[in-house]
């Protein structure tokens, strides 16, 4: 496109024929088109880079360990004698990853200080810590240490949980800032500088009241009325993106968000604004939803006599959450010893295997993909039905602008025993799609809806849906197919989808 404009030059009010006749030219201007990618138009609001990420990880672990482990408690007093913390292993942090590997997960975070206040990191804040543990496995422990070094060697992401309330501190809900200066801010500082490409920063959301704490040795009741100023967040939150750039806050920093039960379950409609199970398809803000869940059949931390869930019951929860817009915490506790039993490795190498093979053989590749409606190209960049299928999370099918309805088409030469549907939105420019239908032929002409009666409504960074319809008796025996069709039935702007898998 070509742009026509005059230049004034305004040299006092004496001005020679030979400027005048300048003023009165027309300069030609060379000028690039507003938009050479034909890109799609963004649906606010939109996820930080760091949020994406964190979105990306997916499915991590959670390792509750700590003083409750040797007193047998889910939430410790504060005033539980140092030298009860008396591993009678080294803690192994690297055998936590590694089971959490084999399990299909990406990361961890940690537990480094719970509500107790004992810190388990040779910390300057308190002397109520690793350094005057019972024994010398006790004495030479640093959980975030040793758990970054791992996490980086088996290239898997890593994060902290640190518990804002402090049950042992005389200083927490004294009246005073004292608290957050001398105590929680300083650990936070400690912990970041175990490294900097931390993902995720747990900050639980508990303000006292029905618990009494030692505090300091008043052993008593406290409580706190706004945990945002009373932990200085904004400070807090800047704080550490400055020092981690790709950490998300949990709990306290409005970067992600409890999924609202401990279940392992987030609703089937799931939007990544809100708040709870199904979000807020008008939320103003970025706000991706976690889900936090116990792999065993007692607390989050360990305890003598516990098992471990079955493998279907934790394949079930991966779908109802990964598989449902939000990530997925699990937890595994670490048991006396600092590691994790051997019934919880191997029902972590148990659900490995259910999700590689159920999940591992994807069949979308080797379909032909047509869709109804595509998106002109742009100077370097398509917007074809087959970039669903090339493997590249930067490269996405989308109609034009306002276009909310459309169908993807998959074509075998063959019949295929097809079973589950994955899709996934290119989030960087909102969640879009608000309805979709699945069906199935054999001959390309007439057509069967899967999914049972499974709410077919938002996407977002992931959707799985088995085509049976149930996620408690999700595998069967599947359905012989050669073609599969997915229809956008609507969308808040035309839809965008980077990835289809099919299994």
């Amino acid at each position: 496109m070509k742009h026509y404009a005059t230049t004034l030059l305004l040299l006092g009010l004496a001005a020679s024929p030979a400027l005048l006749q300048a003023q009165s030219e027309f300069t030609l201007v060379s000028q690039q088109p507003a938009n050479p990618e034909n890109e799609p138009r963004p649906v606010f609001p939109l996820p930080s880079e760091r949020q994406v990420k964190w979105n990306e990880t997916e499915f991590y672990a959670f390792f509750h360990y700590g003083m409750n482990t040797y007193t047998n408690s889910e939430w410790g007093g504060g005033g539980e004698a140092e030298t009860l913390f008396a591993p009678t292993a080294k803690p192994n942090p690297r055998q936590w990853l590694e089971t959490a590997q084999k399990a299909g997960m990406k990361g961890g975070i940690a537990v480094v200080k719970h509500h107790d206040g004992f810190c388990l990191w040779p910390t300057k804040t308190t002397t109520h810590s690793v350094l005057n543990g019972g024994n010398d496995y006790a004495r030479q422990t640093n959980i975030p240490k040793d758990f970054a070094d791992a996490a980086r060697d088996l290239d898997m992401k890593y994060g902290f949980y640190v518990s804002p309330w402090d049950l042992n501190s005389a200083y927490w809900g004294d009246g005073t800032d004292n608290y957050a200066k001398k105590v929680f801010l300083p650990q936070c500082a400690e912990l970041a500088e175990y490294g900097t490409d931390q993902f995720e920063m747990w900050f639980d959301g508990a303000t006292g009241g029905d618990h009494q704490g030692y505090y300091g040795g008043a052993n008593t009741y406290r409580t706190i009325r706004n945990a945002t100023l009373y932990y200085d967040i904004p400070n807090l939150r800047d704080s550490i993106h400055n020092v981690c750039p790709d950490c998300v806050m949990w709990g306290v920093g409005g970067e992600a968000r409890w999924i609202g039960n401990e279940a392992g379950w987030a609703g089937e409609t799931c939007w990544s604004m809100g708040s709870g199970t199904s979000g807020d398809e008008n939320g103003y803000e970025w706000h991706p939803g976690e889900s936090d869940a116990k792999a065993t059949n007692r607390g989050w931390f360990w305890h003598d006599g516990e098992s471990p869930l079955g493998a279907e019951r934790l394949f079930q929860m991966y779908l109802e959450t990964v598989g449902r817009n939000a990530t997925l915490i699990l937890n595994i506790p670490p048991d006396k010893s600092g590691h994790l039993p051997a019934a919880t490795v191997q029902r972590m190498e148990e659900l490995g295997t259910l999700l590689r093979n159920r999940l591992g053989n994807d069949l979308a590749p080797s379909a032909t993909v047509t869709a109804s409606v595509t998106r002109a190209s742009g100077q370097t960049r398509t917007y074809d039905a087959a970039n669903v299928i090339d493997g590249n999370k930067d490269t996405y099918w989308a109609t034009d602008d306002g276009v909310t309805q459309a169908t993807l088409t998959f074509a075998w030469p063959e019949a295929q025993t097809l079973r589950y549907v994955a899709m996934m939105e290119y989030i960087r420019l909102g969640q879009r799609v608000k309805g979709f239908t699945i069906e199935t032929s054999t001959d390309g002409k007439t057509w069967t809806k899967r999914g049972g009666s499974m709410q077919k409504t938002t996407i977002g960074y992931k959707r799985i849906v088995p085509l049976n319809g149930s996620t408690s008796a999700s595998y069967g025996t599947g359905f012989s197919a050669r073609y599969l069709r997915i229809t956008i039935t609507d969308a808040k702007d035309s839809p965008l989808l980077h990835t289809i898998k099919i299994y």
